[in-house]
């Protein structure tokens, strides 16, 4: 999950970074061989060989002797995100090593360890306050009594106060603004199963309460995709109504066991009214998964949900109908930390107009991409490919709009409401 959360979110952190000293000319060198690295890398890999019409070579002539001249790290920075500032693009950035190590809290590699767990709490940021939006039952936080609507205010006995306001700070407008921040706050909570935390909540009769809590195995079960590190996969499925059928996965990865879940809920709910697809607080993932998904619900042939373009071909995000689909009303539930192959499927089954849409506004991350340490020691991030949904928008920086906006509030989580579900819900019973 932190590779995956790392990879998508380096771009947007240009600049953030204390004042820095002045540079040996070994240093003053890493800049220049880490200028060469991001311009090569981009005239070698970008998906467009026409670089969205930049004559890179004329910008590369234009900052190398600004670069030679660069008297700190910063301005050599300061450069660099400059010449990727020409492309016009998202998911091209340089990553300084503060502003990461804020959000990430974990090793140099940013990966999860085996032995890494988390006390069992979910976070969504809801007017700039970290809420508990998830106890997992069983799990260390749920045996301590913290509930739903909880506000986390210090872990570890460090406010969360100054770091958000940091990130907050460099992320300005931007459209991943909540991904990035929510990671920041629940990877405070993962470390070694071994070691305990201290956790100061604001309860719901507004009382600062501090609890010990261990931590343990992350929910669900650990699976390994290519080269990525070790990741936790989950998925449920029932109904949330006695005709309303539903799942939700956290992940786009482990396609057997997404698969068998929706036939498990779909041969319990033949006769359901409704379904629903939530997938808020899902980052992506494969994104053959989206289409494969998406022909559990229509009959259609020859739909398209969208197409990435890559330097060499294109994809068609082409779906291919089940023998025996669910054709009633179909709801998907997505919010800020949904993003990549989540966007690609709601954004498609929206252009479709198979799908309404409910929560708020997604992350605006669907491309892929691949973050890289330069010789300096900052991070490099560049996207390999572009997409743009059936509807002819482009997912990247934009994200999805609901078609119908939900937002939590303290108030409804400490009363155990979910209003995105029930609005979901409420629209299928009016179909």
């Amino acid at each position: 999950m932190r590779f995956i959360i790392g990879a998508i979110l380096a771009g947007f952190f240009c600049g953030f970074a204390p004042a820095q000293p002045a540079l040996s000319p070994a240093q003053r060198q890493l800049n220049i061989d880490s200028f060469e690295q991001v311009w090569t890398t981009v005239r070698d890999k970008h998906w467009d060989p026409k670089l969205n019409g930049v004559d890179w070579q004329a910008v590369h002539d234009e900052l190398r002797p600004k670069i030679d001249r660069a008297a700190t790290t910063e301005e050599a920075r300061d450069i660099m995100s400059d010449m990727l500032h020409r492309l016009k693009q998202t998911h091209f950035g340089i990553l300084p090593a503060e502003a990461y190590k804020e959000i990430n809290q974990k090793d140099d590699t940013g990966n999860s360890s085996p032995e890494d767990g988390d006390p069992g709490i979910d976070v969504r940021l809801v007017d700039g306050h970290a809420l508990v939006t998830f106890v997992a039952p069983g799990s260390p936080a749920a045996a301590n009594g913290v509930k739903l609507g909880w506000e986390i205010l210090r872990i570890d006995g460090k406010d969360l106060s100054p770091g958000m306001e940091k990130v907050h700070a460099a992320l300005g407008p931007a459209m991943m603004a909540e991904l990035i921040e929510t990671r920041s706050v629940v990877e405070r909570m993962e470390g070694p199963i071994d070691k305990s935390l201290d956790v100061e909540f604001l309860d719901g009769n507004n009382r600062k309460v501090t609890l010990k809590l261990a931590r343990t195995r992350s929910r669900g079960t650990e699976t390994v995709v290519g080269t990525l590190p070790p990741l936790h996969f989950w998925v449920e499925s029932h109904k949330v109504r006695p005709d309303i059928g539903y799942i939700q996965f956290n992940m786009f990865f482990e396609p057997d066991a997404v698969n068998a879940a929706v036939q498990k809920v779909m041969s319990e709910c033949r006769d359901c009214k409704g379904f629903i697809i939530d997938l808020r607080g899902n980052p992506g993932g494969l994104g053959a998964m989206a289409m494969g998904l998406a022909g559990w619900f229509t009959d259609r042939s020859g739909l398209v949900l969208g197409t990435m373009y890559l330097r060499t071909t294109s994809i068609k995000f082409a779906v291919f109908p089940r023998p025996e689909p669910f054709r009633g009303p179909l709801a998907v539930l997505v919010d800020g930390c949904s993003a990549s192959t989540a966007e690609i499927f709601a954004g498609g089954m929206q252009d479709l107009k198979r799908a309404r849409v409910f929560g708020t506004h997604t992350a605006g991350a669907a491309l892929p991409s691949l973050i890289t340490k330069l010789p300096n020691g900052d991070g490099f991030q560049y996207a390999i490919a572009n997409y743009i949904s059936e509807g002819g928008k482009p997912l990247e920086g934009i994200g999805v709009t609901p078609d119908q906006e939900v937002k939590l509030t303290r108030h409804q989580l400490l009363e155990g409401q979910d209003p995105v579900l029930e609005a979901a819900v409420s629209w299928i019973h009016g179909q």
